[in-house]
């Protein structure tokens, strides 16, 4: 087959593009330059798709013996992923830029080029498994659960799937990798991983949106609505945050309050008890599915809401609901039936926002995602059900 080998310039993905070498494909390695900065520099373990890691990822196609290639998507990239990332935190939504950055540049804007140019698959260095089955291809965890990605990877479609291939899905540890690196001489052996958003380096996010987005004093209330203090700027704050509320007003309990959501709209911030943070219920329109999907409206799954969260078990509903009418949406718009997402969970999740994205699992296997719409707590759902 003929393989295009994305290529980052890390220990995974050089290593996963000679397991293609080695199993006799046509190879040909190529580096995504994301950065609209030609010349951004790496900072030890944060960042990537840096000159350096392009460098390093030349590298070891030499070695190799394979073509390499860097292919300019920093505007797709910048388009899809960082005014996106902009975008959802000024309407008060908490997004995750790798899965966006998967959904649309390097399995949508990369995996087409490839296919327009005559290649059969992009092999990654991601640390999941395909299965093929008789009904199609499904997408699974890894082998190693501690390095499993297949969370950020939830975003694949059926059809993607057929043209990807994951060399390290059933490789048992980082360390054998790396060993593997260092035995064929790779420069990458011992390159420390990259962490944190690529396009904010020095890990600072609430700074970097403070330069991208107009910061407005406004209210802070309860859950009833009374203002019990003021902010400087709603993208600044967190669900689950505690600390530097600089509230006015204490609760008539006593006991310390917490960041449950934000409103663009209004531009307030929610506090309440901790037991508030409590989530049962997450339901989203906005889904995907990786692979066949479910033929059963109802069944009991996992749900995953962070890439390096626990799963938690639950039951999973396909439902018609109403549109829920984003903050951002046009005055034009208009509520109507839709098909929706709910996973009602055994164990509370806590620290769910709005723009996140929730991957269901039915064991192994990746199932689909939906981003995060509405958020239920505990005690909101016993209320109703009383």
């Amino acid at each position: 087959m003929r393989i295009l080998a994305a290529m980052s310039g890390g220990v995974d993905s050089s290593v996963a593009a000679a397991r293609a070498v080695d199993a006799g494909h046509e190879v040909v390695g190529v580096h995504l330059a994301l950065s609209r900065a030609g010349g951004t520099l790496r900072q030890g373990s944060r960042g990537c798709c840096t000159i350096e890691d392009a460098m390093d990822a030349r590298r070891v196609s030499d070695a190799l013996g394979i073509p390499f290639y860097v292919w300019d998507f920093s505007e797709r990239f910048k388009a899809d992923v960082v005014d996106d990332f902009i975008a959802e935190y000024a309407q008060g939504r908490t997004p995750n830029p790798c899965l966006r950055c998967n959904e649309k540049i390097k399995f949508a804007a990369l995996l087409d080029k490839a296919i327009d140019l005559g290649f059969d698959a992009v092999v990654t260095g991601h640390y999941a498994n395909i299965v093929e089955t008789t009904a199609g291809c499904e997408l699974h965890r890894a082998s190693e659960q501690a390095k499993d990605q297949s969370y950020v990877l939830g975003v694949l479609t059926a059809e993607q799937l057929e043209h990807c291939w994951f060399p390290l899905g059933d490789t048992p540890s980082k360390d054998l990798v790396r060993a593997e690196a260092a035995e064929r001489g790779f420069v990458t052996a011992n390159k420390p991983d990259s962490y944190d958003i690529c396009f904010i380096p020095d890990g600072n996010t609430r700074a970097w949106l403070g330069d991208h987005i107009p910061m407005r004093p406004g209210a802070i209330v309860d859950r009833d609505g009374e203002v019990v203090g003021e902010h400087q700027g709603a993208t600044g704050y967190t669900v689950g945050q505690r600390k530097g509320l600089g509230l006015s007003r204490p609760a008539e309990d006593g006991k310390p309050r917490f960041v449950l959501g934000t409103d663009p709209k209004t531009n307030t911030v929610t506090v309440g008890p901790k037991e508030a943070l409590a989530i049962g219920e997450i339901a989203g329109q906005r889904f995907s599915w990786a692979g066949p999907a479910p033929t059963e409206r109802e069944f009991r799954c996992e749900v995953q809401i962070r890439a390096h969260a626990e799963p938690v078990p639950g039951t999973c509903t396909i439902r018609e609901t109403e549109t829920r009418l984003r903050p951002d949406a046009h005055a034009s718009e208009t509520a109507g039936s839709v098909t929706e997402i709910a996973v009602r969970v055994d164990e509370p999740l806590v620290g769910v926002a709005t723009g996140q994205s929730a991957v269901i699992y039915v064991g192994t296997r990746v199932l689909g995602q939906f981003t995060i719409d509405a958020a239920t707590s505990v005690i909101d759902l016993v209320d109703t059900a009383a």
